[in-house]
């Protein structure tokens, strides 16, 4: 879990640059502070399972296994990408892995874990699909619609809330009418936890049950992750809504930090062997860049593939 976490810091780290560098197109929304909510949670789950993503989806699919040079790639808008270059930051997604795609639309992908998890049901599969969404969704009447089906029809879905704190830069606190977010799923009687999302272990702990629980047959579950993102909304992001001493204290319980050091303080980790993961992390990412950077643009000719399932 903390080699993961690094490998989504490393990342976004370095599309940072790139983004700089004008070599990342489109849009860009790092993920860099809630490292140990997708990682926490993708940690319990198969290959096979389904995850829906967000708008800044990069650590969710990194957490789900999809390799670095591919949305690297894909980043880059090149052919060899994830999508064939198409779809960049805001559209990744692996059907092999079960990434079922990052969304540019708030609180998008939700109803397609939900669409997921029917599936599985119909199927007679135990696959779960988890909803990945922010808190910038509390309010948009799909999330609502989702979780009442979810309910209604026993469907093996969690629903993750990545409280970051912000809806782009309007405060929870301002566009949110309950203090709690879990209130709102006993509005659909669906049992939910809220825990800290700066820690890994709470994260999975929490998620592994929710988990065993879908794959049972025993219903959705909802899990509040409170954590925060370090960066602004979007790269170019101003960030007058909020003081640069509110994201210096939040930095104080960074999630891989405090991992790192549970582990060196419990033996099973050395600092020595934390650069060497560290170092060979930074490799990779290298390689990634130089296979995107190598490969080759989209044909014009192509435009119109891939616009409809073959299915």
């Amino acid at each position: 879990m903390l080699t993961r976490m690094l490998m989504i810091r490393r990342f976004e780290e370095r599309v940072k640059i790139e983004f700089a560098a004008t070599r990342v197109k489109g849009f860009v929304h790092l993920y860099i502070g809630e490292e140990a909510v997708a990682v926490g949670v993708c940690s319990d789950l198969r290959d096979d399972d389904y995850v829906t993503s967000t708008h800044r989806g990069h650590g969710h699919c990194i957490a789900k296994g999809i390799e670095m040079k591919s949305m690297m790639a894909e980043l880059f808008g090149k052919r060899t990408g994830t999508c064939k270059g198409k779809g960049g930051s805001m559209h990744i997604s692996d059907l092999t892995l079960g990434m079922l795609g990052a969304n540019g639309i708030v609180a998008g992908g939700v109803p397609h874990a939900v669409g997921a998890a029917l599936s599985a049901k119909y199927r007679g599969t135990d696959q779960v699909a988890v909803a990945f969404f922010s808190d910038g969704a509390l309010n948009q009447g799909v999330l609502h619609e989702s979780m009442n089906l979810a309910s209604i029809w026993k469907l093996p879905v969690i629903f993750v809330l990545e409280n970051n704190q912000y809806a782009e830069s309007t405060s929870i606190t301002y566009a949110t009418s309950v203090a709690d977010p879990t209130i709102r799923a006993s509005s659909y009687n669906i049992p939910a936890s809220r825990i800290d999302g700066m820690d890994v272990m709470a994260v999975n702990e929490a998620a592994s049950g929710m988990i065993a629980k879908a794959r049972r047959g025993e219903g959705p579950s909802y899990l509040v992750c409170d954590t925060y993102r370090y960066m602004g909304h979007f790269e170019g992001d101003d960030q007058k809504y909020r003081t640069p001493q509110e994201v210096e204290e939040w930095k104080r319980v960074d999630p891989i930090t405090r991992f790192k050091n549970s582990l060196i303080q419990e033996g099973y980790l050395s600092d020595e062997k934390y650069r060497e993961t560290n170092e060979s992390i930074l490799q990779e990412i290298e390689e990634a860049v130089e296979y995107a950077d190598k490969s080759e643009w989209p044909s014009p000719d192509e435009v119109m593939n891939d616009i409809y399932s073959s299915m």
